[in-house]
């Protein structure tokens, strides 16, 4: 599901020729771990962002951010994520990310296993405000 903010392809457009099988990329794995996705593209901030509903900071799990020389793919709750790998940089109080600058980057499995943990803690999150709502 996309919301009408901008498309995928406007933020893949910004990113140098080299880095756009690495937006590409991010966004499979994302789709191919969340096939009920939605998909919010914000042009104007440069991110691809992916959630189970369409707020951002609270239902959105993972954003494609372009960068110069990278791609972040960013968490809004990272700084909660189960780390082993050390790939998570930031400081702020939930919001972590990952600097992408290849494809083979990209296809660390402690970079999907991130996906994975992002997705599964939005979804529970998510549960319990729609229990707490249908009381």
């Amino acid at each position: 599901m996309n919301a009408t903010h901008g498309s995928f392809s406007q933020i893949r457009a910004m990113a140098s020729p080299s880095l756009r099988p690495v937006c590409d990329f991010l966004r499979e794995l994302i789709t191919l771990l969340d096939g009920a996705h939605v998909e919010v593209v914000w042009p104007r901030h440069q991110i691809s962002s992916y959630g189970v509903g369409p707020k951002k900071m609270t239902q959105h799990y993972a954003y494609i951010g372009v960068q110069k020389s990278h791609v972040n793919l960013g968490f809004y709750h990272g700084a909660s994520l189960n780390d082993p790998g050390g790939l998570l940089e930031g400081t702020g109080k939930k919001l972590r990310h990952v600097k992408v600058r290849n494809v083979t980057e990209a296809e660390n499995p402690a970079l999907k296993g991130l996906v994975v943990e992002a997705i599964a803690e939005r979804r529970r999150c998510n549960d319990k405000v729609q229990q707490r709502g249908s009381t």
